[in-house]
C-alpha cells in the first residue's frame, strides 16, 4: 500500500510504512522502548536511517530491518529528527532483507518529506548517542540540506536497448562490422574465433558511442524540466542511458510527457522506464 500524504492531526507531516510485520512476527519479539536495556549490559543498538524535519511523525505500522523488523522511531533535536530502531547487538545486519528494508523505508519517507539517507549499516550504541554524536554537531548543515530538499524528490530513468533492433542499426552502419558478420555466417564457431570476438568489440564500441550520445541528449532534454540532472553509470550492457533526476514534486507530469516525446522517438530502439520518488542519494552526500 502506497503511503498517505497529509498532516495528522498534530499539524505533522505523517510517515507511513507499507505493511506492518506478521502476527508471527509479532509475538516473537517485544522490544523495550528506544534506549532502555533490559540487562546490565545493552543488549539493543540504534540502526539509523536518515535525516527529516523535526515537524514529521511516524504511523504505527513503520517499520525496518531486522528479524522480525523493528518498529521505527523518532528522535528529535531542535528542527531535525533521526529515524531509528532498536537492533540486536548480537545479530550482525547485511541480510539482503535488510538492505531492501532501509532502502524502502527511505523511498516511502522520500514519497512523504525530506529525507536526508544513511548509507545502510550506521549503528551508534543509543538513541542519546544519536543526538550526542550525529543530530548535535551537524544540526546547522542537516537542516539546510533538508530545506533545500523540500518538496522535491528523486526519480531514476533507465532506457534499454532492442539488442536485435540496435544489432541491426550496427551492421547496417559499419562496414566492419558487416564484414566480420558475412566472414563468419554459416563457419564453425572454431574456424572463426578471431573474427567473432572482433565482432563483439566492435559492437560494444558501436553500443558504447551511442550510449554516450543517446544519454547526453536525453539528459539535455530532462534538465529544463528538473532540479538537476546526474549520469549514472550503466548497469547493464544493454542500457541506453540511466539517469538520476531531481525533481520538483510537482513537476513529475514534466519529466513523464519528455520521456513519452522521446518514447515516441526512438521507438521501440529503447525501452524507457521511471522510478521514483526515492531518497536522493545521487544529490546529497550521505552522513557518515
Amino acid at each position: 500500500m502506497p503511503p498517505s500524504r497529509g498532516k495528522s492531526e498534530t499539524g505533522r507531516r505523517t510517515v507511513k510504512g507499507r505493511s506492518a510485520p506478521r502476527e508471527s512476527e509479532k509475538a516473537a519479539s517485544t522490544p523495550a522502548p528506544s534506549g532502555q536495556d533490559t540487562s546490565a549490559e545493552a543488549t539493543t543498538a540504534s540502526y539509523i536511517y536518515g535525516i527529516v524535519p523535526a515537524d514529521v511523525e511516524l504511523a504505527s505500522d513503520v517499520h525496518g530491518v531486522g528479524d522480525p523488523p523493528g518498529k521505527v522511531e523518532l528522535v528529535r533535536h531542535g528542527e531535525i529528527a533521526a529515524l531509528i530502531s532498536d537492533v540486536p547487538v548480537e545479530h550482525p545486519l547485511g541480510r539482503p532483507q535488510d538492505l531492501f528494508a532501509h532502502q524502502r523505508l527511505l523511498d516511502d519517507t522520500a514519497a512523504e518529506v525530506p529525507v536526508l539517507p544513511l548509507r545502510f549499516g550506521a549503528v551508534v550504541k543509543t538513541p542519546q548517542a544519536v543526538v550526542d554524536e550525529l543530530l548535535t554537531p551537524h544540526h546547522e548543515e542537516f537542516l539546510a540540506v533538508l530545506r533545500d530538499l523540500e518538496g522535491r524528490a528523486q526519480f531514476v530513468v533507465r532506457g534499454r536497448y532492442n539488442e536485435e533492433k540496435v544489432i541491426g542499426e550496427i551492421l547496417a552502419e559499419n562496414a566492419e562490422a558487416a564484414r566480420l558478420r558475412e566472414q563468419i555466417r554459416g563457419l564453425p564457431e572454431e574456424a572463426t574465433w578471431d573474427a567473432r570476438i572482433r565482432l563483439g568489440e566492435v559492437i560494444g564500441q558501436a553500443v558504447e558511442a551511442s550510449r554516450e550520445t543517446d544519454t547526453q541528449t536525453l539528459a539535455r532534454a530532462l534538465a529544463s524540466v528538473c532540479v538537476a540532472v546526474a549520469v549514472r553509470e550503466p548497469s547493464h550492457e544493454w542500457d541506453a542511458a540511466h539517469l538520476a533526476l531531481l525533481v520538483e514534486t510537482d513537476r513529475r507530469a514534466d519529466v513523464e510527457a519528455v520521456l513519452d516525446e522521446f518514447g515516441h522517438q526512438w521507438g521501440d530502439r529503447v525501452t524507457l522506464r521511471l522510478s521514483g520518488p526515492l531518497a536522493p542519494y545521487d544529490f546529497v552526500g550521505s552522513p557518515e
